[in-house]
């Protein structure tokens, strides 16, 4: 599975083909990898020409926006509205923009071609280490593990450090994703016990990172957890979506071990309703935490990390004078969502989880954590507790084991059992279903759809949680 949410990231409604008039033609005349970009520009042009009419605050259930005098409460109204009216100024806004990116591409490219030629003089072989005293069939073959690990510290040459993890990576036949960045390295790795083994060890004695073994976190799987093996340079090694420079790792609340958490999730859970000061706050997203989740947390309806910040902004007064303990898969979501928090300045103290729920639950495997553990690979999902605490969409009936929707373009995630699928239901929601067997009826002449079911259009984008 890719990626930190699989959800769209711009607006929640796109006009199709009938409405986009000469952008339509202009984007049949690029070539394949200029249409996505020209694709992706007309969306953020659309999202900023809507966002030009918002009007008021967040106040009494949600935004409003006024646009050729008129007034819109809801997404969909005004997207649809400027869809069908504001074609021409969406399109102008669009060339503008594309032209834009191309420029700042271009630029991007230059400074790719000048690290890379940085990162090429740089000898990592010193940083491989040695297996020639290691079958190829030992490294492919045999039970194996998948790796999580995220660390801190000052990166100078971010593309150095990534052509040493591609190099490693390929070298033990693992597949995964790792994101480097200036503010350090995350990644989820997969492969035989051997293989990441040795990997563990390149990184506990490479000089910059110098980790410890205690700071990856392991479960039963292997390379074919994933699909591939990508390995980049990001601005962010977990995407908050906040400058790094302007609210950094190093903010972060105070690290409590697995016993210190249960001890104080302990005391909050004894005292109930007579503990009003202090608030179990899960940093993961609402299809994360749907599965499993501890016990009287409060579990923010967001569908990425990315809109974890305006999610505090818009429910400062549910921390205000509060003690936060707060939790995420394996910490490193704490990290920057902390810091993000206590920049505020309005919560007593500010805890979290050290090793995430991977780390409690090696240590309480039926502790205060009840359900499934979501984890971003092919897996979905991995337990340690027999608890199911969410329910198939159709039927009702305890179930907790995610499938992508079946209907082409939307990537939403369905709670279907077993059942309900030999009857058909495969697809998020009943709108998605639809879809589908038009798409199956007339393959061919199918449109491509935006992600727009009832999925999306009945949840918030920030929810209010005060």
């Amino acid at each position: 599975m890719a990626a930190e949410d699989p959800c769209s990231q711009f607006s929640d409604w796109e006009p199709d083909s009938s409405t986009r008039g000469s952008g339509v033609k202009q984007e049949k005349q690029l070539c394949a990898s200029q249409r996505r970009f020209y694709s992706l520009c007309r969306r953020k042009s659309f999202a900023v020409f809507v966002t030009s009419k918002s009007h008021g605050s967040q106040e009494e259930g949600g935004a409003s926006w006024c646009c050729c005098g008129q007034s819109f409460r809801e997404h969909s109204a005004i997207h649809k509205h400027v869809a069908r009216t504001h074609v021409g100024e969406i399109e102008q806004l669009t060339q503008t923009t594309y032209k834009c990116f191309l420029s700042q591409l271009e630029e991007e490219a230059k400074t790719q071609d000048t690290n890379q030629s940085k990162a090429e003089a740089v000898d990592i072989s010193a940083w491989i280490p040695d297996t020639s005293h290691i079958s190829e069939e030992q490294l492919q073959k045999g039970p194996g593990k998948v790796v999580l690990f995220y660390h801190y510290c000052q990166v100078e040459d971010p593309q150095v450090i990534c052509a040493w993890q591609k190099a490693l990576c390929v070298k033990l036949h693992l597949t995964g994703k790792v994101r480097v960045a200036s503010e350090g390295v995350n990644g989820t790795v997969g492969g035989t016990d051997m293989a990441t083994d040795i990997y563990i060890s390149a990184m506990c004695s490479h000089p910059l990172f110098r980790m410890e073994r205690e700071d990856f976190k392991t479960s039963d799987g292997g390379a074919e957890c994933f699909t591939d093996l990508r390995v980049g340079v990001y601005k962010e090694i977990v995407p908050m979506g906040v400058d790094p420079d302007v609210i950094s790792y190093q903010l972060a609340g105070i690290h409590l071990e697995p016993e210190e958490f249960h001890k104080e999730v302990e005391a909050l859970l004894t005292e109930g309703d007579l503990c009003t000061d202090t608030i179990l706050l899960d940093c993961r997203n609402f299809y994360e935490s749907k599965i499993g989740q501890f016990t009287e947390c409060l579990a923010p309806n967001i569908r990425k990390f990315s809109y974890f910040p305006d999610y505090i902004d818009q429910n400062l007064d549910l921390f205000r004078d509060k003690k936060v303990l707060m939790y995420c898969t394996g910490g490193i979501r704490c990290e920057r969502g902390s810091a993000y928090l206590r920049s505020k300045d309005v919560c007593k103290e500010v805890y979290q989880l050290k090793g995430g729920i991977h780390k409690y639950l090696e240590r309480f495997p039926e502790g205060f954590y009840r359900g499934k553990l979501f984890v971003f690979d092919e897996r979905y999902t991995i337990s340690s507790n027999r608890d199911i605490i969410s329910d198939c969409r159709y039927c009702g009936s305890p179930w907790d084991q995610y499938k992508l929707c079946s209907t082409q373009f939307c990537c939403q995630l369905v709670l279907s059992c077993p059942s309900c699928r030999r009857d058909g239901h495969t697809s998020c929601c009943p709108t998605c279903q639809t879809k589908g067997r038009a798409q199956s009826e007339a393959p061919s002449a199918a449109p491509h759809q935006r992600e727009e079911c009832e999925c999306t259009d009945g949840r918030p984008r920030i929810p209010q949680d005060v």
